[in-house]
């Protein structure tokens, strides 16, 4: 590898360490050594890693966004049918030993919150020791949400949620979600996304109601089927979504980005999904 500036080299290991930053040189390597095709600088690792950094927090905003959408929604529709404690009912779900591990959490949650609307609710009711869903959704992990939801054993009311996405089948926001938490919880734990490989794949329909993509995924596993399902996950919030744009102008900004390697096809700025209105 070439230093062109040892000193910045320096500065730059104080501050990112060797093995996080080894995570992008890897993908130089050939056979354990550095590809003797094409000479690699260390500023290369360094632009390569600035533009995963930049990735992770277009994603985590993007995710942030679908997240309040979804908690909001969930806790809408199952308060309004049932009641303000559903999340408490465990006749309301299909695994009774996953329902009890996701109360216990969200019991944990309450009694980590800080938030103000719960500590007003602590010192005006001593019953229900639970605020109703309203209040305690906003302080449920997403991952919780996400089984809480899954375990629902109502699907007339998983498909009410599930279109209100824009979604025709709540097997799909099922699927979606749990995705969607495991790449939070990669965002918020600084993780590279640029080339990972991800143990949870989102289901991708052939055709959905809204602007979606017609070419098969080529490399499920990768980040742009994700990406995918995000874009249309916000355009069901907010229409023309804003990660569409941002992840367009960031590859834009970085040219020489494999994107290959996150599994974008070839002809993905064709496909309706991506395509952007101005």
């Amino acid at each position: 590898m070439i230093f062109s500036d040892e000193y910045h080299a320096i500065e730059s290991l104080y501050s990112i360490s060797y093995f996080r930053l080894a995570s992008y040189w890897r993908h130089f390597e050939q056979n354990e050594s550095i590809s003797s095709k094409k000479k690699v600088g260390f500023e290369d690792v360094l632009r390569l890693y600035s533009f995963d950094q930049k990735l992770r927090n277009i994603v985590f905003a993007s995710i942030q966004c679908i997240e309040i959408a979804f908690r909001t929604r969930v806790s809408h529709f199952l308060s309004m049918k049932y009641d303000a404690f559903w999340f408490l009912d465990s006749t309301l779900f299909k695994t009774p030993a996953i329902h009890k591990t996701c109360v216990e959490k969200i019991k944990e949650e309450i009694g980590r919150s800080h938030e103000d609307f719960i500590k007003d609710h602590k010192d005006r009711y001593d019953v229900p020791n639970i605020p109703p869903s309203w209040k305690t959704m906003e302080v449920t992990s997403f991952g919780t949400l996400s089984k809480l939801y899954s375990n629902i054993a109502d699907n007339e009311i998983k498909k009410v949620i599930s279109r209100s996405f824009n979604l025709p089948s709540y097997l799909f926001l099922e699927n979606w979600m749990k995705c969607a938490a495991v790449l939070r919880n990669c965002c918020a734990h600084h993780a590279r996304l640029w080339n990972r490989r991800f143990s949870t794949i989102p289901k991708i329909p052939t055709k959905l109601p809204g602007e979606w993509i017609i070419t098969p995924l080529r490399r499920p596993e990768k980040l742009y089927g994700q990406l995918c399902c995000l874009v249309y996950l916000e355009d069901s919030i907010y229409p023309n979504s804003g990660l569409r744009y941002n992840i367009c102008r960031l590859l834009a900004e970085y040219p020489e980005i494999d994107i290959n390697a996150m599994g974008f096809q070839q002809d993905w700025m064709n496909q309706s999904l991506w395509k952007i209105n101005l």
